[in-house]
């Protein structure tokens, strides 16, 4: 039985993958797409949305615009990497999938209690703050949720966007916060593993000879956002973050970790945003994350290229 889930993100090129993974992988059912601002602002990314699940033929697949803002910060976007649209790097039609009437936030609280408890699992991969705003809206979904798979954080590579943080949690830290302290079993893809996840030349041309619309977007979309990688780190390609999340409900076995406790720092002069990993267990404090710390590049880009050659 195909598990289900619910994708929150701010798409972003590499949550673009993220979206396409999920949606040509039969081990997952996609319920439906929420947007979170992040990467770009909220009438971008919930456009960005509509516009990936029509590339990939998934015009059922519904689309819910979440909040525009952090819980009580103002929003730090990411043009500098994704480009002005968030999804630089190949012009696309204006989606005429319509963007849902429901808010995100709502669509997450109603699913949630329709569904058996223990049936859905929330992939966010941008900032937590529409994940975070359900919890706080309504509690009693907090133990409905099976598990929660995020990007986000880091530990021994410590931050892109200040030295301290990564992007995902430093844009909104107390939403971070809420999610770690919700009890829910959470799956942690941290800069640590995703940093390993390098694209190279000869996939991208991959993917840029496959038949149909998705393998020459993923080209383009990686072409753009390379450069920003090449220059930051030296590389010679780009980290595909978010896809590995979904990767990993689809082959948990291409990663290893381990269970430790993660606490977000919000309070912070210089590392507002931290993921404080207790790799070597010298807290006390009870796990609360598997903290994953490596990935199998090789698997994971055979099974990102067995998957988008599926779509069309």
């Amino acid at each position: 039985m195909a598990q289900k889930i619910i994708i929150d993100t701010d798409p972003g090129q590499d949550d673009a993958v993220a979206i396409l993974l999920a949606l040509a992988s039969p081990e997952l059912e996609v319920l439906g797409i929420t947007a979170v601002a992040g990467n770009v602002p909220l009438s971008l990314t919930e456009t960005n949305a509509r516009k990936i699940v029509e590339l990939a033929g998934r015009q059922d697949i519904p689309v819910y615009a979440g909040c525009d803002s952090p819980l009580s910060r103002k929003l730090v976007t990411a043009e500098h990497v994704h480009g002005k649209t968030g999804l630089d790097g190949i012009e696309l039609p204006a989606p005429s999938v319509p963007l849902q009437s429901r808010h995100a936030v709502d669509f997450i609280i109603d699913t949630l209690r329709q569904h058996p408890e223990g049936s859905i699992t929330l992939v966010p991969v941008g900032p937590l703050t529409n994940i975070a705003a359900a919890f706080s809206r309504v509690p009693d979904i907090v133990p409905r949720v099976q598990r929660i798979v995020l990007m986000g954080g880091a530990y021994f590579e410590v931050g892109n966007i200040t030295p301290a943080a990564e992007f995902n949690i430093y844009v909104d830290p107390e939403a971070a916060k809420a999610v770690f302290a919700s009890g829910v079993p959470l799956v942690m893809l941290p800069l640590d593993a995703t940093h390993e996840a390098l694209t190279s030349r000869d996939w991208v041309e991959a993917m840029r000879a496959l038949p149909g619309k998705c393998g020459p977007a993923v080209a383009s979309w990686t072409d753009f956002f390379e450069r920003f990688d090449r220059e930051k780190y030296g590389s010679e390609g780009a980290p595909l973050h978010d896809p590995c999340a979904v990767a990993w409900l689809i082959r948990p076995d291409l990663f290893e970790g381990r269970e430790i406790n993660v606490e977000i720092e919000t309070q912070g002069e210089f590392t507002t945003g931290m993921t404080v990993a207790d790799w070597w267990r010298v807290s006390g404090r009870p796990a609360n994350a598997l903290f994953i710390r490596h990935l199998n590049r090789e698997g994971l880009f055979a099974l990102l290229s067995e998957r988008i050659a599926r779509l069309p």
